[in-house]
């Protein structure tokens, strides 16, 4: 069994003889780029039980070898993957079902019948590539860079490959990071959290691509450094999985979905106080805001306006087109991998990111929640979108970890607060004056607020 560490880069056509001619790529070299054709049948059972059990199998010929391969999903997130994969040559184009024992075989598929296995549809393309070795702080590093073009097909469906891997052979995978990031700011690059595999199964079934990453595991007694990381990192895959999956159907909840995600990341940069001083997140905030200004103004058009809406996809895809979104996301990646927030940052600062969760998550809660001043906003409900901010703060918090919190109706408390923000953010008018004061006074009357109060 093999490990392996890659990031999955989707790209523009135009953009691979950009990258493959990179100086960056160039300088790094340790030979020539070599070009095969790889052609890969994927099997499973009829009713799909590898893919469900996230696992994919595969046969691939590579020239005259043919290489048989199980992998099995491991993290994945921001593009950058760590998978367990098992490697078998052939002598024939034949599963040998013989491998597939327990040594490699998950527990969970143990009753499946695998003469059931059959292929269900292909990944044919053409790669592009040439291994990178340099040193990084004295350590050598060895990435291989692959430049893929060609389809997937599943039946009568088929969809386009055109994507960079970066697969880490050798050194810290925040070399990846660190190589990708550099190469985004020249070239539009969409950090891609999904596998060749998963797009087959997508043209059988759309909903087959979870949108969700793997949640973030919070206990009360972990450093809040630990969830910050583990929330953060869960937000950031999910704004990744829903614009890929937006890019594919164009559904306008997936969109939506994508921007909350983008304003729960740049509540939580801003959640921390000491823990995370503001100067660390400052060019990663700048970024967030003005991916948040442009896409809230289309999002709050499309909301009244079927014909925003249609237009979106075109929108989003000119997006895409651009580095930013890229750049961003690989930029949160790498500094979430290496936490930069701790550098710098001051005793207290680092006594603060020890803290266990739940005695900061209280403190934060509280301090929040008198900041908020509602009885002022019921005098002046005019005013409460300023509050915005706040809310957002206390609704990521609410929203990741407030099982861990000890309050009263805890899920009310989010509730109402969700529906707040909400209302704070619709333009000025005598029903939404009304609405404000309604739901701030609802607010006021809530156990779990009472307890914050005190």
């Amino acid at each position: 069994m093999a490990k392996e560490t890659e990031i999955k880069l989707r790209v523009s056509p135009d953009s691979l003889a950009t990258l493959r001619a990179h100086p960056l790529l160039a300088e790094r070299c340790a030979g020539q780029w070599q070009t095969r054709e790889l052609l890969n049948r994927y099997y499973d059972t009829a009713d799909f039980a590898l893919a469900n059990s996230q696992v994919a199998l595969r046969i691939r010929r590579d020239g005259e070898q043919i290489i048989q391969t199980l992998k099995s999903k491991g993290a994945s997130v921001a593009g950058l993957s760590e998978r367990n994969e098992w490697d078998w040559y052939l002598k024939s184009n034949r599963l040998v079902l013989g491998h597939l024992d327990d040594s490699c075989w998950p527990e969970r598929l143990r009753e499946l019948d695998k003469k059931q296995l059959k292929a269900v549809f292909s990944t044919d393309f053409k790669r592009q590539f040439v291994e990178l070795r340099w040193l990084r702080e004295g350590v050598d590093t060895v990435v291989e860079v692959a430049l893929d073009q060609g389809l997937v097909i599943a039946g009568e469906r088929q969809e386009d490959i055109c994507e960079m891997e970066l697969e880490l052979r050798e050194g810290d995978c925040a070399a990846l990071l660190e190589l990708a990031v550099e190469l985004a700011a020249d070239v539009p690059l969409m950090p891609c959290d999904i596998s060749k595999a998963e797009r087959g199964y997508r043209l059988f079934d759309a909903n087959s691509y979870s949108v969700a990453a793997e949640s973030a595991q919070l206990t009360a007694e972990m450093p809040l450094d630990d969830a910050f990381t583990a929330i953060a990192w869960q937000l950031l895959g999910n704004s990744q999985r829903l614009a890929e999956q937006y890019r594919f159907n164009g559904h306008w909840k997936l969109l939506e979905q994508w921007l909350q995600q983008l304003l729960s990341l740049r509540a939580l940069l801003g959640s921390l106080g000491q823990a995370a001083p503001r100067a660390s997140s400052s060019a990663l905030r700048a970024q967030l805001d003005a991916l948040i200004e442009d896409w809230r103004e289309s999002i709050l058009l499309g909301a009244e306006d079927q014909d925003a809406r249609n237009a979106a996809p075109q929108q989003f895809s000119a997006e895409l087109e651009q580095t930013r979104w890229g750049l961003f996301s690989l930029q949160m990646a790498l500094w979430l991998h290496s936490r930069q927030w701790q550098q710098k940052r001051t005793p207290r600062g680092a006594r603060q990111g020890a803290a266990a969760l739940q005695n900061w998550l209280l403190q934060f809660l509280k301090d929040e929640a008198q900041a908020l001043q509602v009885p002022r906003y019921l005098r002046q409900p005019e005013d409460l979108a300023e509050q915005a901010p706040r809310l957002e703060r206390l609704l990521v918090w609410l929203h990741m970890a407030r099982q861990l919190t000890e309050l009263v109706e805890s899920d009310r408390l989010f509730g109402a607060l969700r529906d707040l923000h909400a209302i704070a953010l619709q333009p000025l008018s005598p029903e939404t004056l009304a609405a404000r004061r309604d739901h701030l006074g609802f607010v006021l009357t809530l156990n779990a607020w009472k307890q914050l109060l005190r």
